[in-house]
């Protein structure tokens, strides 16, 4: 445990180390994601949210980039570990020859600094949220449980996609657009009810789904998660990171043979 927190903290220093703003940065590239995607869908496309208890989708722009900002941090997580998984052991192949240290941590670690870097956003989530709504509702302490499965099942996906980038380098180039299908096929843009009514419960397959929707109903809209969606897919989540875990295992065997 030691040693993975402090090759978390190592991960989170180096990625900023030697730029002039620093750790600043975590905060200000959600924030331009945020403007980027706000213009394009709120101010062009004029894309509106219907708000639990609201007949209507009528709001600002401004409440709508708070909504669209809670599904990002969710996808934001999703993509910076599911990318970089690929290239993750060949990043490291240092690593792999020395036969004490444990390199299925590595996926981990890429985790928990993704995770530091959702953590700040959503602090900047809140504080914008309470600009723009004039409060936070309690259930924002149900967040780290709407979310929590999705980082169980970012790891076992992770652990997947890194051993097989081993052997296969193309993995890499194959990930990059299917994270990019990810965010627009997922209730980030838009909601599950604009949907055809045969079509919605199929969208809970993508991975986004459950946790963008139970995040956003716990965080912006003082809603429960819906406990038995949210259940099944903490069964799935622990399912494919036991199965992810022992793939890698027993793949990592060659890793050095490979490298």
């Amino acid at each position: 445990m030691q040693l993975t927190v402090s090759l978390v903290r190592r991960e989170i220093v180096g990625r900023y180390r030697g730029s002039a703003l620093g750790l600043f940065w975590s905060l200000l590239n959600p924030l331009f994601m945020l403007a980027v995607y706000t213009f394009v869908f709120g101010v062009v496309m004029k894309s509106r949210w219907t708000v639990p208890g609201q007949q209507e989708a009528q709001h600002s722009t401004g409440e709508f980039a708070v909504i669209l900002f809670c599904g990002l941090i969710a996808f934001q997580f999703f993509a910076e570990v599911v990318s970089s998984a690929p290239g993750l052991i060949v990043a490291n192949a240092n690593f792999v020859k020395k036969i004490v240290f444990p390199i299925q941590i590595l996926p981990v670690v890429t985790a928990g600094a993704a995770l530091f870097h959702a953590a700040v956003s959503l602090v900047v989530l809140l504080g914008f949220a309470f600009s723009v709504f004039g409060h936070i509702p309690t259930t924002v302490v149900l967040a780290p449980i709407a979310f929590l499965p999705l980082i169980v099942l970012v790891i076992g996906i992770a652990w997947i996609l890194a051993s097989v980038g081993v052997y296969f380098r193309d993995m890499s180039q194959i990930v990059a657009p299917l994270v990019t299908a990810t965010l627009f096929l997922s209730p980030v843009f838009f909601q599950r009810a604009s949907l055809p009514d045969w079509l919605q419960p199929w969208l809970s397959l993508n991975p986004l789904a459950i946790p963008v929707e139970s995040f956003r109903n716990v965080v912006i809209f003082g809603l429960l998660p819906d406990w038995a969606a949210l259940g099944c897919y903490s069964v799935a989540a622990i399912v494919i990171a036991f199965v992810g875990y022992q793939f890698f295992q027993k793949t990592r065997r060659g890793f050095a043979d490979v490298l």
